[in-house]
Protein backbone atom coordinates (compact mmCIF):
# COMPACT_ATOMS: atom_id res chain seq x y z
CA UNK A 1 0.00 0.00 0.00
CA UNK A 2 1.08 3.59 -0.77
CA UNK A 3 1.16 5.92 2.21
CA UNK A 4 1.30 9.97 0.60
CA UNK A 5 0.56 9.82 -2.96
CA UNK A 6 1.74 13.08 -3.89
CA UNK A 7 -1.42 13.75 -5.31
CA UNK A 8 -4.02 12.40 -3.09
CA UNK A 9 -2.27 14.21 -0.04
CA UNK A 10 -2.78 17.43 -2.39
CA UNK A 11 -6.46 16.22 -2.68
CA UNK A 12 -7.21 15.42 1.20
CA UNK A 13 -5.25 18.77 2.39
CA UNK A 14 -7.41 20.78 0.13
CA UNK A 15 -10.58 19.15 1.28
CA UNK A 16 -9.45 19.81 4.65
CA UNK A 17 -8.45 23.66 4.19
CA UNK A 18 -11.53 24.06 2.34
CA UNK A 19 -13.37 22.41 5.71
CA UNK A 20 -11.50 24.98 7.68
CA UNK A 21 -12.50 28.03 5.75
CA UNK A 22 -16.19 26.96 6.00
CA UNK A 23 -16.17 26.63 9.65
CA UNK A 24 -14.27 29.80 10.11
CA UNK A 25 -16.98 31.70 7.53
CA UNK A 26 -20.05 29.41 8.99
CA UNK A 27 -20.69 28.50 5.76
CA UNK A 28 -22.75 24.85 6.55
CA UNK A 29 -23.53 24.45 3.01
CA UNK A 30 -19.92 23.77 2.38
CA UNK A 31 -19.34 21.82 5.66
CA UNK A 32 -21.89 19.81 4.66
CA UNK A 33 -20.70 18.96 1.57
CA UNK A 34 -17.63 17.82 2.98
CA UNK A 35 -19.20 15.09 5.46
CA UNK A 36 -20.21 12.20 3.93
CA UNK A 37 -24.25 11.62 3.78
CA UNK A 38 -24.95 8.99 5.62
CA UNK A 39 -26.52 7.47 9.14
CA UNK A 40 -23.03 6.34 9.53
CA UNK A 41 -21.14 9.63 9.56
CA UNK A 42 -20.14 10.57 12.91
CA UNK A 43 -18.74 13.54 15.35
CA UNK A 44 -17.81 13.97 18.75
CA UNK A 45 -17.61 17.37 19.33
CA UNK A 46 -16.27 19.49 22.91
CA UNK A 47 -19.57 19.12 24.49
CA UNK A 48 -21.61 17.13 22.13
CA UNK A 49 -22.22 13.85 20.80
CA UNK A 50 -23.67 13.47 16.89
CA UNK A 51 -24.41 10.53 15.08
CA UNK A 52 -25.61 10.73 12.13
CA UNK A 53 -25.30 13.39 9.03
CA UNK A 54 -28.75 14.85 9.98
CA UNK A 55 -27.94 15.25 14.05
CA UNK A 56 -24.31 16.94 12.62
CA UNK A 57 -26.28 19.40 10.55
CA UNK A 58 -28.94 20.42 13.49
CA UNK A 59 -25.66 20.96 15.52
CA UNK A 60 -24.39 23.16 13.04
CA UNK A 61 -27.52 25.23 12.15
CA UNK A 62 -28.45 25.78 15.39
CA UNK A 63 -24.88 27.00 17.18
CA UNK A 64 -24.59 29.95 15.54
CA UNK A 65 -20.86 29.63 14.06
CA UNK A 66 -17.50 28.01 15.96
CA UNK A 67 -15.74 30.08 17.97
CA UNK A 68 -12.71 31.91 15.95
CA UNK A 69 -9.48 30.29 16.10
CA UNK A 70 -5.88 29.27 14.55
CA UNK A 71 -4.19 26.26 13.20
CA UNK A 72 -1.14 25.03 15.04
CA UNK A 73 0.64 22.05 13.74
CA UNK A 74 -1.76 20.08 11.17
CA UNK A 75 -0.63 16.06 10.01
CA UNK A 76 -2.35 14.74 6.82
CA UNK A 77 -1.68 10.83 5.93
CA UNK A 78 -3.26 9.06 2.77
CA UNK A 79 -3.09 5.97 3.40
CA UNK A 80 -3.63 3.92 -0.33
CA UNK A 81 -5.71 5.49 -2.57
CA UNK A 82 -9.27 5.97 -0.24
CA UNK A 83 -8.34 6.82 2.93
CA UNK A 84 -6.65 9.53 4.92
CA UNK A 85 -6.48 11.05 8.70
CA UNK A 86 -6.10 14.63 9.40
CA UNK A 87 -5.11 15.85 12.94
CA UNK A 88 -4.62 19.32 13.94
CA UNK A 89 -3.83 21.46 16.67
CA UNK A 90 -5.58 25.07 17.21
CA UNK A 91 -6.39 27.64 19.20
CA UNK A 92 -8.85 29.71 20.34
CA UNK A 93 -8.92 33.38 20.18
CA UNK A 94 -10.83 34.07 22.90
CA UNK A 95 -8.62 31.82 25.08
CA UNK A 96 -5.62 30.84 23.60
CA UNK A 97 -6.30 26.82 24.56
CA UNK A 98 -5.65 24.37 22.42
CA UNK A 99 -8.01 21.84 20.93
CA UNK A 100 -7.43 18.57 19.28
CA UNK A 101 -9.60 17.58 15.54
CA UNK A 102 -9.14 14.62 14.51
CA UNK A 103 -11.01 13.58 10.82
CA UNK A 104 -11.40 10.33 9.02
CA UNK A 105 -11.84 10.84 5.04
CA UNK A 106 -12.27 8.56 2.41
CA UNK A 107 -12.87 9.17 -1.34
CA UNK A 108 -16.08 7.82 -2.22
CA UNK A 109 -16.75 8.86 -6.76
CA UNK A 110 -17.76 12.47 -5.35
CA UNK A 111 -14.68 13.26 -4.00
CA UNK A 112 -12.98 13.22 -0.88
CA UNK A 113 -15.45 13.10 2.61
CA UNK A 114 -15.33 13.25 6.36
CA UNK A 115 -16.87 10.20 7.67
CA UNK A 116 -15.86 10.70 11.91
CA UNK A 117 -14.34 13.43 13.40
CA UNK A 118 -13.86 14.15 16.82
CA UNK A 119 -12.93 17.91 18.13
CA UNK A 120 -11.70 18.31 22.05
CA UNK A 121 -10.18 21.08 23.74
CA UNK A 122 -7.36 20.57 26.39
CA UNK A 123 -8.88 20.56 30.83
CA UNK A 124 -12.31 20.72 29.06
CA UNK A 125 -14.72 18.79 31.37
CA UNK A 126 -17.84 17.96 30.40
Amino acid sequence: MMIDDPLLLAEVKAAFFAYERALMDNDTAAMDALFHEAPTTNRYGVGEVLYGIEAIRAFRRDRGGAPPRRLGKVAITVYGDRFATADAEFFRDDSGRRGRQTQSWVRFPQGWRVVSAHVSLEGARP
